[in-house]
């Protein structure tokens, strides 16, 4: 996750250059149940409204979270499917509360009402994520459910009246693109707390509409508007938190905007530049986790056809650092082996190589170039050739010239 707010506070009020915090263990995004009553055209779990054979049961949740917990896990995200249709989800978050773990809901908000929201409020949950894909009728088209944003919208707010910290999730293609500036008037209007853009990853359902991907150009467009929405934000004292997530690429095209919008701070580059190496971007098999519903440990949670362990046979505390297992021992190396653009970028300790589950579903190599980099060679540092160009950070005149 790229926390683009953060670096928008840092551009208007700059901060001490500190060793980077590793942290103890890895956020764990939990795929409680595969059940969903929406049939969402991006869903990587490939959902459905039924329910799906041998799903870990209570006691054996219960189970894994002690595990996890003795892992120094910091967070757990609670998904699915639908995280509330599973019926002891409410048990489940008091227990993962009880041992002291920030939780996180993440839902499609359309079952949440009058009748539960008192139960979510006292779940205490840390936030609340709610996914939107555009206004109206977008929506309801992309999550294939009419009246599914009104039911959506209707859940945000509850959340929002019941003092529950509640955020928006934007999942961009080329069909959707356009209702981005509604959304982030949406996110002001509304009070909400978080904005997450999430670039269309390919796995899952996701994997099979990627053909309706947005292209470079309006991944560049929206990137432009998110951070200049952010740095808005931050001027006028808004706390309001704007991230993007699976292009790690958007953290070297931040670098090169601020070089457009400011270019006489050449400081400020340079602190820019030394901060977004510290992020160091892709964390997937290192600080992001996934376990899905039947137990299957994954590297994050785009990689569904690819199992490192279950934990009903062995506990997440030995799967995950076990580098036995060659996708672990790559994503765990430090620097990765990259191939092509990405491992002769000049940015790659800012990148980290971005999104390897994506090369591999269009390569079948898991350490190729990522396809969706929209950062050209000579933004990258690369010549047409492959080779890599000594130019860190750009001057003026070069950026003036690539049209940054």
């Amino acid at each position: 996750m790229f926390r683009i707010s953060q670096y928008a506070r840092e551009v208007l009020s700059p901060t001490p250059i500190t060793p980077a915090r590793q942290p103890a263990g890895p956020v764990v995004i939990w795929n409680l149940v595969r059940r969903c009553n929406l049939n969402c055209k991006h869903c990587y779990s490939i959902s459905a409204d039924t329910d799906f054979a041998g799903e870990l049961n209570t006691a054996e949740v219960f189970s894994v979270m002690s595990d996890l917990r003795a892992f120094h896990v910091p967070v757990l995200i609670l998904s699915g499917g639908e995280p509330l249709l599973r019926p002891d989800i409410f048990q489940v978050s008091a227990k993962a509360k009880e041992m002291g773990f920030y939780i996180g809901l993440s839902t499609n908000g359309t079952l949440i009402n009058e009748d539960n929201i008192d139960a979510i409020r006292s779940a205490d949950y840390n936030y609340v994520g709610i996914s939107l894909d555009g206004i109206g009728a977008t929506h309801d088209a992309f999550r294939r459910h009419e009246g599914a944003y009104e039911a959506s919208l209707k859940g945000l707010r509850l959340c929002r009246e019941a003092g529950i910290k509640v955020g928006l999730r934007f999942t961009m293609t080329l069909d959707n693109a356009h209702e981005l500036p509604k959304l982030l008037a949406l996110v002001e209007a509304e009070g909400v707390d978080k904005f997450y853009l999430s670039h269309l990853n390919y796995a899952g359902r996701g994997n099979r509409n990627r053909a309706d991907d947005a292209q470079h150009a309006t991944t560049r467009k929206a990137m432009d508007l998110l951070f200049e929405t952010a740095i808005d934000h931050a001027q006028r004292g808004l706390e309001t938190e704007f991230v993007s997530g699976n292009n790690d690429a958007d953290g070297v095209y931040l670098l090169h905007w601020l070089t457009n919008r400011y270019p006489e701070q050449t400081d400020l580059h340079a602190h820019m530049q030394a901060k977004l190496a510290q992020w160091g971007g892709n964390s997937s098999g290192v600080n992001v986790a996934n376990i899905d519903n039947l137990g299957n440990v994954h590297p994050d949670t785009m990689w569904w056809h690819y199992n490192l362990g279950n934990v009903r046979q062995r506990p997440f505390s030995e799967i995950w650092p076990d580098t036995s297992d060659p996708i672990m021992a790559g994503l765990k190396q430090v620097p990765r082996q990259i191939k092509g653009r990405c491992g002769a970028c000049q940015h790659f300790d800012i990148c980290g190589g971005n999104t390897r589950v994506r090369a591999l579903q269009l390569t079948g190599d898991p350490w190729a170039e990522d396809p969706a980099c929209y950062l050209s060679d000579a933004e990258i540092g690369i010549t047409e050739g492959g080779e890599r160009l000594a130019v860190t950070p750009y001057s003026r005149e070069q950026a003036h010239a690539l049209g940054l």
